[in-house]
C-alpha cells in the first residue's frame, strides 16, 4: 500500500478539522463554490470527483470480462453479495439504526438523508481498492480484475434502478433526472474517457502508461482531500453540535462490512472455491466505490445533506476496518482449506 492508502483515516481525519475550522472561519468562499451548480450538478466537486475517479477506472481491463468462465462460482457469489444483499441489507440496517435505535440522537430533519447516503454507499461496488486488498491477500489478480469489470459494467445499467427502488421504498423522493445525471456524470463519462485514455497509453507502450497513472494517481488523492475539506466546511456546524453524528452513522456500514465480507467468504468455501478466489470476493463485497457515492450524494441531496456526510463517514473507516477483514481472511486460510465445504459460520 502506498503511504495515503495505508494512512487514509488519518488523512480523511485532517481534512475533516480543516474543513470545518474553514467553514467556520471564511464561510463566504465556501458558500460560493456552493452555489457554482449547472442542472444540480456542483461544478467544482463534479470536477474532483472526475479526476478522483478516472485513473481508478483507467486500471480496470473490460477485456478480462472474458475470463468470467474461469471462476464462475466466485464471480456468481461476487454478483450475489453486491447486486442482491449488499444494498438492501444496507438499506435494512439504515431504518434499523438511523429511523429506529438513534433516532433521537440524531437530527430529525435529516434522517431521510443519513438513510440515502446508507443506500448510495452500499450501492457502489468498490473498484480500485479492491486490487490493494485483493494483493493483500494473495488474491488471484485475475480473478479480480475480472469482478471488478464485471461489477463495473454492470454499475453503469443497475446502479440508477437500485438507488431508486430502495429509496422509494424509504420513501425518499428521488428527482430521476438528476439520478441519471448523475450516473452519466460519474459513470458512463468517466468510463468512456478512462479506457479511450489507457488505449491510447498502452498503444504507446507499458512504461508510458504506468508514469501516465502513477502521476494521476497523485492528482487523484489530491481531489480526494479537497472534496472532503470541501464537504466538512459545508457540515462543520452540524458537527460541532452534534459530534456523535459520525459514531452513529459508523455503526451501520461497519456491521454491513463484517456481515457482507463474511456471507462472501463463507459462500465461497461452500462451492468449493480457491482461497485465492474467495479472498477477494469477500473484499470487493464488503468495501465501496466511496466516489462515486459522494459524487451522487452530493447532486441528489447538497453539499450540507446528511446523504453526504454520511458517504463520507465510509471513506472515514474504509481502511482500518479493511485492514482488520484482510488479516481475518490471511490467518483463517487453514480452516478455510480444510477438507469440508460446509461449515456452521463464518469467522469473520
Amino acid at each position: 500500500m502506498s503511504l495515503f492508502e495505508r494512512w487514509l483515516t488519518l488523512w480523511v481525519a485532517f481534512c475533516i478539522l480543516v474543513g470545518i475550522g474553514l467553514g467556520q472561519f471564511f464561510p463566504a468562499p465556501f458558500q460560493f463554490l456552493g452555489r457554482l451548480e449547472v442542472a444540480q450538478v456542483n461544478l467544482p466537486v463534479g470536477v474532483l470527483i472526475w479526476v478522483m475517479i478516472i485513473p481508478m477506472l483507467m486500471k480496470i481491463d473490460f477485456g478480462a470480462l472474458g475470463q468470467v468462465r474461469s471462476h464462475w462460482k466466485g464471480i456468481g457469489v461476487t454478483l450475489f453479495i453486491n447486486w442482491a444483499v449488499k444494498p438492501f441489507s444496507m438499506a435494512l440496517l439504515a431504518w434499523l439504526f438511523i429511523r429506529g435505535l438513534f433516532a433521537d440522537w440524531l437530527p430529525a430533519d435529516q434522517l431521510d438523508s443519513y438513510v440515502a447516503g446508507l443506500i448510495l454507499l452500499a450501492a457502489a461496488p468498490c473498484t480500485a481498492m479492491v486490487f490493494v486488498w485483493s494483493r493483500l491477500t494473495g488474491g488471484d489478480p485475475y480473478f479480480t480484475l475480472t469482478q471488478v469489470a464485471l461489477n463495473d459494467a454492470i454499475m453503469i445499467v443497475a446502479f440508477a434502478p437500485i438507488v431508486a427502488l430502495l429509496l422509494g421504498l424509504s420513501a425518499i423522493v428521488v428527482p430521476w433526472d438528476t439520478l441519471l445525471t448523475s450516473v452519466v456524470l460519474y459513470i458512463l463519462i468517466p468510463v468512456a474517457i478512462a479506457q479511450i485514455w489507457r488505449y491510447v497509453l498502452l498503444k504507446q507502450g507499458e512504461a508510458r502508461f504506468d508514469a501516465t497513472l502513477n502521476t494521476l494517481g497523485h492528482a487523484s488523492i489530491v481531489a480526494l482531500l479537497l472534496t472532503l475539506v470541501l464537504l466538512f466546511a459545508f457540515q462543520g456546524e452540524q458537527i460541532l453540535k452534534q459530534p456523535l453524528i459520525i459514531v452513529l452513522l459508523a455503526v451501520p456500514i461497519l456491521i454491513q462490512v463484517f456481515f457482507n465480507s463474511s456471507l462472501a467468504y463463507w459462500l465461497n468455501r461452500a462451492v468449493g472455491e480457491k482461497h485465492s478466489v474467495a479472498c477477494p470476493s469477500a473484499l470487493i463485497g464488503a468495501s465501496n466505490f466511496f466516489e462515486l457515492a459522494v459524487a451522487a450524494a452530493i447532486s441528489l441531496f447538497g453539499f450540507q445533506s446528511g446523504a453526504a456526510l454520511a458517504t463520507v463517514v465510509g471513506v472515514l473507516i474504509e481502511v482500518p476496518v479493511m485492514l482488520l477483514v484482510v488479516h481475518v481472511v490471511n490467518n483463517s486460510r487453514i480452516w478455510y482449506e480444510q477438507g469440508s465445504n460446509q461449515s456452521p459460520i463464518s469467522p469473520l
